[in-house]
């Protein structure tokens, strides 16, 4: 049993790192595996030191891990978006059958501490807000487990530092910004596969939308799976502002000939992403509004 938490090693420059969100990687010199987030660093390190005694066969469990949601002043990224934002991700990813670098295809058992913030605890701001809940009971945020009876006295969360304008109502989709290179769209499908290779299934080789076969494709597929996902919220689409809210359909406004739509979580999202004058007008078409749809402060 073990406590990893990447917020003890976090800091401004490496929030991205710690909270799931999409970034770099970093690259371990010795096994030249990549690792998309620290708690699977984290987890592999204590992997490497118990394989190196001999104990390969013992399974690792998270005992407690956590993000507080107020902290003192200077701390980066403590609030109680960021502390929901990491529980959050941190449910999907363990029990996404994902697994690590050097543990794959496989689960964690995980506890998140703390279920109650501890009002009377002494040190740090921090280590007295780490609760899923207030010590009377109201939740301080929500991670996609509350019952609706207690989602009614939902407080409100602070504004984050990121605005967005309201998204559009109705249906929306995500789609990638049209001036998006290559090398941030495929560090999106690599976060959306990452934390759900379900997001990413239909764009293998052998999936329904693998075909056309580009980055620009797969990454439109997989963005908006994830956005999908979490509640098609502005901010899961915003992928380091590589991404856009639309409320128009792609698939309606795709020509016919280039190919049926596909579907993610019973929204119908278009496969037209071929590299042809046509896409670039239709795509073009669908990011043009929606990029004025959000900004950053």
């Amino acid at each position: 049993m073990i406590n990893p938490y990447p917020f003890f090693g976090s800091s401004a420059d490496i929030l991205d790192y710690a909270l799931f969100r999409p970034n770099a990687g970093v690259l371990d010199e010795n096994t030249k595996l990549t690792y998309a987030n620290m708690l699977d660093g984290q987890l592999d390190a204590v992997f490497s030191a118990m394989k190196l005694l001999g104990f390969t066969d013992v399974d690792i469990v998270i005992a407690e891990t956590g993000w507080p949601s107020k902290g003192d002043t200077g701390q980066a990224g403590v609030d109680a978006e960021s502390a929901a934002e990491y529980n959050r991700k941190l449910v999907q990813h363990v029990t996404s059958g994902i697994g690590t670098p050097l543990m794959p295809n496989r689960t964690f058992e995980t506890y998140i501490f703390a279920l109650f913030n501890e009002d009377l605890k002494p040190g740090p701001m921090c280590e007295r807000n780490f609760g899923l809940f207030q010590p009377d009971l109201t939740p301080v945020y929500n991670i996609g487990i509350l019952r609706p009876t207690a989602k009614a006295n939902f407080p409100s969360i602070p504004t984050p530092a990121v605005k967005h304008m309201p998204a559009p109502k109705g249906k929306t989709w995500c789609v990638p910004k049209s001036g998006a290179n290559e090398e941030a769209l495929e560090r999106n499908i690599d976060y959306a596969c990452g934390l759900d290779m379900e997001y990413c299934k239909p764009i293998q080789e052998s999936g329904a939308c693998f075909y056309p076969n580009t980055v620009r494709a797969h990454a439109a597929y997989a963005m908006n799976a994830y956005f999908q996902a979490m509640g098609r919220n502005d901010f899961d689409c915003d992928f380091r502002q590589t991404g856009a809210v639309t409320n128009k359909d792609p698939s309606c406004l795709a020509s016919k000939r280039l190919g049926p739509s596909c579907t993610v979580g019973g929204v119908a999202h278009g496969v037209f992403w071929a590299n042809s004058s046509l896409h670039s007008a239709v795509f073009d078409s669908v990011v043009g509004a929606s990029e004025q749809s959000s900004h950053v402060e």
